[in-house]
């Protein structure tokens, strides 16, 4: 889209932007994102953001806004890229563009991010911003496309996505992944890179698509310079995209209770029963929380260290869970705060006789113990329980990394998202 935007003449203004969407929507795409990037005539010193095939792709920091003759104009050549470049044959693929000479409001966002949104509600939200839209009949894009228009950009991350060479496309990718390892130490801002449990490289795509890798930062220092470090295959073309990937924004708020489908949020409480294992590996329990009612929570095996964790809590134990739900009430864990956990005992082993150190046996309760070798008798012990460790201390556990979804809190910062949902 930035080449047919420069070849009009139109310049980046600002940084562009990759905003992931709800990820408990039915009707998502695989990644499940909109690309979001502003165009006018460019004002003030541009920075370098990435590099095209003629040159660096640069960003302006103001501009002098397009005609409307130019707005559409732009529309309608930037549609057509978007329909020679998208999986329209792919089901459930809806593209759309929206272009604005306003902004949404932000409460778009923050609705679409967390539940389901519908034509109506977008079509409202929109009114103010003198849309041009383009879609298709379906128009279920445009929804995801409002949203992302809307996101207000805060307390965001960065990812520099570099492109393969036309003439590789649905070819294997070569990226070396020993130069990841080593600019993952050498840039601690860098997150969800690798999956050491796995062994899985996650900055690179599985599907037949333009993208060769991406690099997901904290920073965009870091993005950049990874971009420059990793050895790969010929890179085409990369930029640099503001994010809202790792925040947690879709759990930003209790989820409802009754249940309504397709939503996310984070639920507190104690556990009801002790959790049950199911085939598979898949791990059950009912949850009483705070506010009253019971909410029957699951966590499933592909995300590897939670169904452990969940499977070590006893009833009593108070946990904050974050996820979201499908279209029945099951509350599905993306994430596990331990926040206090009853004590643990494991029961003490008979004494030993004293005349020979042979194991005693037990009389009964209450009625002592003997030794079966040389029939010495003990009293009871006051004692027969010892407190242990729980498996898990008090804190925050992740899914494995290849199992998180792209907008997961990220880890290991402890306190991200309790200090950001307030």
């Amino acid at each position: 889209m930035l080449r047919a935007a420069n070849a009009l003449g139109f310049d980046l203004i600002g940084e562009p932007r990759l905003v992931r969407l709800n990820p408990n929507v039915p009707t998502k795409t695989r990644g499940n994102a909109a690309l979001v990037a502003r165009f006018g005539h460019g004002r003030g010193t541009p920075t370098a953001v990435g590099s095209l095939p003629n040159g660096p792709a640069r960003s302006y920091p103001s501009a002098r806004d397009l005609t409307e003759p130019e707005r559409l104009e732009l529309a309608d050549r930037l549609w057509t890229t978007v329909q020679s470049t998208s999986a329209g044959s792919d089901p459930g693929t809806d593209p759309a563009l929206l272009v604005l000479r306003r902004k949404p409001p932000s409460e778009l966002y923050w609705e679409a991010v967390r539940r389901i949104v519908t034509m109506d509600e977008v079509q409202r939200w929109l009114v103010g911003t003198d849309p041009i839209v383009r879609s298709t009949p379906s128009g279920v894009g445009q929804i995801g496309a409002a949203a992302a228009l809307a996101w207000p950009g805060g307390h965001p991350t960065w990812e520099a996505i570099a492109y393969r060479d036309p003439m590789r496309w649905g070819t294997a990718r070569n990226v070396d992944r020993g130069s990841v390892d080593v600019t993952v130490r050498r840039h601690p801002e860098l997150f969800l890179c690798l999956d050491p449990r796995t062994r899985r490289l996650l900055i690179t795509p599985h599907t037949a698509c333009p993208i060769l890798f991406g690099v997901r930062a904290t920073e965009p220092a870091a993005a950049i310079a990874a971009v420059q470090e990793i050895r790969s295959e010929p890179i085409e073309r990369w930029l640099l995209f503001r994010t809202n990937q790792g925040t947690g924004d879709h759990v930003r708020q209790p989820w409802p209770v009754p249940a309504v489908p397709f939503t996310a949020g984070t639920v507190s409480g104690r556990l009801a029963e002790r959790p049950v294992a199911r085939r598979g590996g898949h791990v059950f329990f009912p949850l009483q929380l705070d506010s009253g009612p019971r909410v029957r929570c699951a966590v499933f095996e592909p995300t590897k260290t939670l169904p452990r964790v969940v499977g070590s809590l006893l009833p009593g134990d108070r946990v904050r869970l974050w996820g979201g739900s499908q279209e029945d009430s099951v509350f599905r864990i993306e994430g596990v705060d331990l926040l206090s956990l009853r004590p643990r005992f494991i029961a003490r082993e008979n004494p030993r006789c004293p005349g020979c150190g042979h194991r005693m046996g037990s009389l009964g309760v209450g009625r002592g113990f003997r030794c079966s070798r040389c029939r010495h008798r003990a009293p009871p012990e006051i004692r027969r329980l010892r407190r242990v460790p729980p498996e898990f201390p008090l804190g925050r556990y992740h899914p494995t990394p290849s199992a998180r979804r792209h907008l997961a809190p990220r880890g290991p910062e402890p306190g991200l998202l309790s200090s950001q949902m307030g």
